[in-house]
């Protein structure tokens, strides 16, 4: 026991450390980074820097005391900082270099006693060094979630209470760990404001129990023990509800069927024949190095810098079309999937994938030919480990250009031109494994200047027991989707966090809204007349859209204008409506998802505030995220530094055709110019061309033959349009 740990620290002692050699550059198309690229200020955060900001940690306490490293991670410098150095950049100078700083959470093994720090890399100091107060947990981390699920099997009451269930001899029983949410209980041994995690039961197909990749969720169990995952000591056993009601009774296995996604357990297809992308001269993108791990990327008049990090994944940053700045930073800021299930213990039910595990920890390793098609050019990262030490992230961005339609048509019918561009796109995904979900999150870019943000949901339901008897019966709080399978209702909600530099730094955020004129003898004698209004949003707040009134959002900026119309120039987001959290304004569902409840928020620029559910979201009670900061009711007109929250989300109510794994669902968000270039953008992307696309026709001539005018005309005299 070490003497000081139960003391808030409020400020770390200083450590000097010797400076340590540079990491040798990955290399990217033949190009190496160079010494000052390794300390640019945006790099993520090398293997060399978590070692070695690990080791400063450890150096402020008694030597031997034992660390667990929650978070391990780039502190990005103050924006006032680092748009001059960007700009300088940029222009081509060489600015001198920020310090290297990481963010570190840390937590004294097996306590709750849990640390942020603050190390400055590049003078090996530890700057802060402080306690966490309540309800303020750490993430969970891989080495955790291992921790717990094989602990919690043998745990003596947890075996007696699954020796109740029957199952049959040879049974495996197989354990999903869960962030616990919040309810505010503090019943005897028992209290929320502890860190603790739930863990669902299932069971392996019994006539199938070595097939490891079997799809367990087709057999849920009633036992949910709720464990202490520090200590990993049991704090009670939740016995789930099967039936209808809240009410909850012995429960004995029953047969009944599988229900695998895995191939070898399915008939395939065999009509299906190839499809490939290729392109025969390579990619149009490049991709050159800025720091060890960073890449900045260039494709049709788009450039950009890509970071990773544990917890937001693939960031963007200082993103310019045509060398004109639109978007200091882009990120996927927080999610939250809420269920709507009122019984213990489902009521508490709301995971925070982001905030209480990571985008970076859970982020697949693409496959080439399975992930992504074509031409591909893959970014791996490096992230901290429980220990403080490297662990490679391979593969964890995929980039690669596809064709999505056409980008603009017009055909002249006097002389039967046709003039026909295709939309090609430039493509970074990423793609989330969090235990039973997966997520496919991707950056768009065309050639037209639009951004797209898109969220595909895929992967398992997180499915609930359910009595076999009750199957054919209709459920009040779930769809049934497989025999004695409920999969519960529950909303997705996700925020996508905007910093924009539209046109430059000094920026507002304005919404059109189209409104009918009244009728007027002269000058709307018919009614069918209508205006466009627009309001600029002077203070924080947050806001919905109104399909009613086409009610539009867009960044502007006052300082810039269209050199056609003279109005500013901006960028207008396009969004998909959806349902707000169902959850009452009281609830700790409500409270935590602070995002969840308004299509947009708009803050002022503050450091630190970077995710919409706050920086702790794990058991978190709420008033540390997004709508709190809104509700600081700041002034947007004087410093011009607005952050836009855009929230998106479905309500999943599951069909049986999403089991045993969903068909993807997918949400867009578009970031689209508006008022910003002179003309259409894409005027020249070269036209389509039958002789550049080399696509092949599958009729016959005589098939293709067409009476025009009562002459017949051949396929390939048509080619003409499109030659």
């Amino acid at each position: 026991m070490v003497a000081n740990q139960d003391v808030k620290a409020t400020q770390a002692p200083v450590i000097e450390t010797d400076n340590i050699a540079a990491v040798k550059a990955s290399i990217v198309s033949s190009e190496t980074t160079d010494a000052a690229s390794l300390t640019h200020p945006l790099g993520p955060i090398t293997g060399e820097e978590i070692t070695r900001g690990a080791d400063l940690i450890r150096s402020v306490w008694p030597e031997g005391t034992k660390l667990q490293f929650k978070v391990n991670t780039l502190q990005e410098p103050e924006k006032k900082l680092l748009v001059p150095w960007l700009a300088a950049e940029r222009a081509g100078e060489k600015p001198a270099p920020l310090d290297r700083k990481s963010f570190i959470v840390y937590t004294f093994r097996g306590t709750h006693n849990v640390h942020e720090a603050v190390v400055n890399l590049t003078t090996g100091k530890v700057e802060f060094n402080a306690k966490l107060g309540p309800f303020q947990h750490p993430n969970s981390d891989m080495s955790e979630l291992e921790e717990v699920e094989k602990a919690v099997l043998e745990i003596p009451e947890v075996k007696a209470e699954i020796e109740k269930l029957g199952l049959p001899e040879g049974a495996v029983v197989v354990m999903d760990p869960w962030i616990y949410g919040a309810d505010g209980l503090k019943e005897g041994k028992f209290d929320d404001d502890k860190r603790i995690m739930q863990c669902n039961l299932y069971l392996r197909d019994p006539n199938n129990s070595s097939e490891v990749d079997s799809c367990h969720y087709s057999f849920p169990l009633p036992v949910s023990p709720v464990i202490d995952p520090a200590t990993l000591e049991l704090v009670h056993i939740d016995i789930m509800p099967t039936g209808h009601d809240e009410t909850t009774k012995p429960f004995t296995y029953k047969e009944r069927p599988a229900n695998e996604y895995i191939p070898e357990a399915n008939t395939m297809r065999t009509d299906l024949k190839p499809l490939q992308v290729v392109q025969p001269e390579g990619a149009s993108f490049s991709v050159e190095p800025f720091s060890e791990l960073g890449r900045t990327l260039k494709w049709q008049k788009w450039d950009f810098k890509v970071g990773f990090n544990q917890r937001e994944g693939m960031v963007l940053y200082d993103v310019h079309y045509d060398n004109r700045p639109l978007f200091y930073r882009l990120s996927l800021s927080d999610m939250a999937i809420p269920y709507g299930d009122p019984r213990n213990p489902f009521h508490r039910k709301c995971a925070f994938d982001l905030g209480d595990v990571g985008a970076g920890l859970t982020a697949n390793n693409l496959q080439l030919g399975c992930d992504c098609l074509g031409s591909i050019y893959y970014i791996s990262s490096i992230l901290g480990n429980a220990q403080g030490k490297p662990v490679d992230a391979p593969n964890v961005v995929c980039i690669h250009e596809q064709d999505s339609g056409l980008l603009w048509k017009h055909t002249n019918y006097r002389t039967n031109r046709a003039v026909v561009v295709r939309n090609r796109e430039l493509v970074l995904q990423s793609i989330l494994t969090v235990s039973n979900y997966e997520y496919i999150l991707a950056f768009i870019f065309n050639q037209a200047g639009d951004i797209t943000y898109e969220v595909r949901a895929t992967g398992i339901l997180s499915t609930q027991p359910l009595d076999l008897e009750l199957t054919e019966v209709p459920h009040p709080f779930g769809t049934v989707v497989h025999p004695g399978v409920l999969g519960g209702y529950h909303q997705h909600f996700f925020s996508l966090r905007v910093d924009p530099m539209v046109g430059g730094h000094g920026n507002l955020i304005a919404y059109d809204e189209a409104e009918a004129l009244p009728r007027d003898p002269k000058l709307n004698p018919h009614g069918h007349g209508y205006i466009v209004k627009n309001t600029t949003i002077d203070t924080t707040g947050g806001y919905d859209l109104d399909p009613s009134k086409n009610r539009t959002f867009k960044i502007l900026n006052p300082s810039v204008k269209n050199t056609v119309n003279k109005l500013p120039v901006g960028y207008k987001v396009h969004v998909p409506p959806f349902q707000p959290i169902l959850a009452d304004k009281d609830s700790y569902h409500y409270k935590r998802a602070e995002f969840a409840d308004r299509s947009f928020y708009v803050t002022k620029y503050a450091e630190g505030e970077l995710f919409a559910g706050g920086k702790y979201t794990n058991q978190s009670h709420g008033g540390t995220g997004v709508r709190s900061w809104a509700e600081r009711k700041e002034d947007l007109l004087k410093e011009q530094d607005p952050v836009l929250w855009v929230n998106f989300g479905i309500n999943h109510i599951p069909r049986v055709e999403d089991f045993p794994v969903m068909p993807a669902e997918m949400l867009r968000v578009m970031l689209r110019p508006v008022n910003f270039f002179d003309k259409n953008p894409a005027l020249d992307v070269p036209s389509s061309k039958q002789s550049f696309n080399r696509s092949t026709a599958l009729n016959t001539e005589d098939e293709l033959a067409k009476k025009v005018d009562g002459l017949a005309v051949t396929g390939s005299e048509m080619k003409g349009c499109c030659s």
